[in-house]
């Protein structure tokens, strides 16, 4: 199945298309927290499933465990349900969004018929979404290309036998500290994020510089095949190491301080003019 992360009202609903039967599976406990905001959605379910037995066999029948990408880019198993069967879960769910809810399922299954049609159309919509939040399209360019490249290093760390979201988090923690000399938490501190995504919050230098780690670190594993969630912990610090020396020798160029407390709510300074005296990344040389 292929896996990605879907928006509604800018909360994240985990999904995967089955090419064989033509289908979109949706995590049922993201489309519980959509639609209930609840703090715990795999409590909430829970209770949801002892208060209605039809419910309850429902789900047991016809919602699987499937295999989902989560923020950390690593997959595993939920549970899943068709288009048919979180219509059957929004009956048991009384909340405002539901109508809503049900337009956007519809327009997921268009986009997904589309996208199979022409898949640059997947870029677009990528583009049209940023574009909406505000983002310039230098900033935008920059961005759907970190998703390329995070993509990359994620399956390398998996062919390597990284498995949990932890581990994933702990080796993105690792070589961002070494890059950048904060934590993903110190990074967002001084960002003054809480959940939002670090990302959308990067100027477009911090994103060239995230991507060069992450290509680097890359690199280097498929060169040293490390061997387990340890071994890849010493790539991935080399990685970012790496890409320290280039972004010190950078910053004397340019007589700034790479690493930024701008965010997102000043987008129009994300991009820099800096940033386009810089090489293009291609991991592909």
């Amino acid at each position: 199945m292929e896996t990605k992360l879907k928006l509604f009202n800018e909360k994240t609903v985990r999904t995967a298309w089955n090419a064989d039967e033509e289908e979109w599976y949706f995590s049922v406990v993201d489309v519980v927290e959509v639609l209930t905001d609840s703090a715990n959605p795999t409590d909430y379910l829970k209770k949801m499933r002892k208060r209605d037995n039809e419910l309850a066999a429902f789900l047991g029948t016809n919602c699987p465990q499937v295999e989902m990408i989560g923020e950390t880019g690593k997959k595993r198993k939920v549970l899943a349900a068709t288009t048919k069967g979180v219509l059957r879960l929004i009956q048991s769910i009384p909340s405002p969004k539901a109508e809503p809810f049900k337009i956007w399922l519809a327009q997921v299954g268009a986009e997904r018929l589309d996208e199979i049609a022409d898949p640059e159309k997947a870029i677009q919509r990528g583009t049209a979404y940023y574009r909406e939040k505000g983002y310039s399209d230098e900033w935008i360019r920059q961005r759907l290309r970190t998703i390329e490249i995070r993509k990359k290093l994620t399956d390398e760390w998996s062919a390597r036998g990284v498995e949990t979201d932890l581990e994933y988090a702990i080796l993105t923690n690792d070589m961002t500290k070494a890059w950048s000399g904060l934590s993903v938490k110190e990074y967002k501190a001084l960002k003054g994020l809480k959940k939002e995504n670090l990302r959308d919050n990067m100027t477009d230098l911090e994103l060239v510089f995230n991507m060069l780690a992450e290509v680097t670190t890359t690199r280097l594993s498929q060169k040293e095949k490390p061997e387990g969630f340890e071994e890849s912990r010493k790539v991935a610090k080399k990685g970012g190491e790496a890409t320290k020396q280039a972004r010190k020798s950078i910053e004397k160029v340019i007589g700034e301080k790479i690493v930024s407390p701008l965010n997102a709510s000043e987008k129009e300074k994300l991009v820099t003019d800096k940033a386009k005296e810089l090489p293009v990344l291609n991991d592909e040389e």
